[in-house]
């Protein structure tokens, strides 16, 4: 309210329900915006925050508790319990909406809402407006600025409380004890799918869900970014690459390991493992306050095409490997991104062409990788073998706080959790 100033209306929406199928839902997810502002987790409420230079105030409009439907969907909050529970000034029914919001809006100077995201509110903003606009009698004024509070909002969540803090630990203890659980169940003969029903048997029993789908990829699914089809067998020898986090009270983590389906690194998936994993060493100590945003990337595409090279997978200078980017066939994404409420969370990575600084607070992953697929133009030794390792950080005046740090990534930490 103090970014948006004196004579401004926010107005947030909840998300809606969406049907899976036939009358089967999803499972509720609360727009995180909205969530961020509230901590309200349900549909059909609208958060709308007036600012003036004498008072500033916040109302919810929320649904009416229905006993009929809390027989099937259990508890609602209710208006009584929005004031005393959740703190907000005011409270009405969200039937009433259509009745009450002109008048919040008349005679605002900016309506600050999330413009053109979704057309059906557009069209209710409209109608509001025009409500105001032909009131007889009165001297009303609709606003005439619309001003979008995505950029304010997603600027706020870039900077992380002590309490996301807190909850941003939570998700990543519980998604190292659900890595460890698949590093100790994996065997050969097993399918990908049997290591995810170890990763979502451990999240259950804390409560917490999968922040995306995981992506569990056996030997050359391993080398596709976004593999979650997760049907195949384990083989002997190959490598499994687990992308995999957990959502505790919205707050996501995003951890991958990749380790030996039988329990044993060979030579060459060694040789290869231990180039990512220098380059993530070399990619964490550059999340610094002050550091470009890109940074920790630069350096991680450094150690790798020097690896590539050292393996003979690549061949030439290191300048000329960097300059034309022939890493790139083998490493084709960025070495990370924001962390938050949404597992790939809000914020600018760029402002005018300029990388932004990290600062205090902010979190992120890094996450290297090579890809040696099948169909590449490495030697034939190498193919098949996909390789990622990824942390959440947290970055401090101390330097990075590696908050997934609970779970193994040396080659002798992973043979040895899974033959003990």
């Amino acid at each position: 309210m103090n970014r948006v100033g004196d004579d401004a209306v926010i107005v947030l929406k909840s998300r809606d329900e969406k049907l899976r199928n036939g009358d089967a839902q999803y499972r509720y997810r609360q727009d995180s915006d909205f969530y961020y502002l509230t901590g309200f987790n349900e549909p059909d409420a609208l958060l709308v925050l007036i600012t003036d230079d004498q008072h500033q105030s916040d109302v919810l409009f929320c649904r009416e508790k229905d006993p009929d439907k809390m027989i099937w969907d259990g508890p609602m909050v209710g208006t009584e319990s929005a004031v005393s529970d959740y703190g907000f000034e005011r409270a009405y029914y969200i039937n009433e909406v259509d009745q009450r919001m002109p008048g919040f809006m008349q005679d605002r100077e900016r309506l600050v809402f999330k413009l053109g995201e979704d057309e059906s509110f557009d069209s209710k903003i409209s109608q509001w407006v025009k409500n105001i606009e032909h009131r007889k009698g009165q001297k009303s004024r609709a606003p005439d600025e619309f001003v979008s509070v995505n950029p304010m909002i997603h600027d706020m969540r870039l900077y992380k409380s002590a309490a996301e803090i807190r909850c941003l630990k939570k998700s990543a203890e519980i998604a190292v004890k659900a890595h460890q659980r698949m590093m100790q169940a994996c065997r050969p003969g097993l399918f990908e799918y049997d290591l995810q029903a170890e990763y979502l048997h451990e999240l259950t029993r804390h409560q917490s869900q999968p922040s995306y789908l995981p992506i569990i990829g056996g030997g050359n699914n391993g080398c596709i970014l976004h593999y979650i089809n997760n049907n195949q067998p384990l083989r002997d020898g190959d490598l499994v690459l687990i992308d995999a986090g957990a959502e505790f009270d919205y707050y996501a983590s995003d951890i991958t390991r990749t380790f030996p389906v039988n329990g044993r690194f060979s030579a060459r998936q060694k040789d290869l493992y231990a180039v990512v994993l220098q380059a993530q060493k070399d990619a964490i100590a550059e999340v610094k306050i002050g550091n470009p945003w890109n940074k920790p990337h630069q350096i991680a595409v450094k150690t790798l095409s020097q690896g590539l090279l050292d393996l003979g997978i690549l061949s030439g200078s290191l300048e000329q490997v960097l300059e034309e980017k022939l890493y790139q066939q083998y490493y084709m994404h960025m070495t990370g991104h924001w962390l938050g409420l949404d597992v790939h969370d809000v914020g600018d990575y760029q402002v005018d062409d300029l990388w932004i600084e990290l600062e205090k607070d902010m979190v992120l992953t890094v996450e290297p990788a090579l890809y040696i697929g099948e169909h590449t133009e490495a030697p034939a030794e190498w193919r098949g073998i996909g390789i990622r390792i990824e942390d959440d950080i947290q970055v401090t005046p101390k330097g990075p706080q590696v908050l997934s740090s609970g779970l193994v990534k040396e080659i002798d930490d992973i043979e040895h959790i899974m033959n003990n």
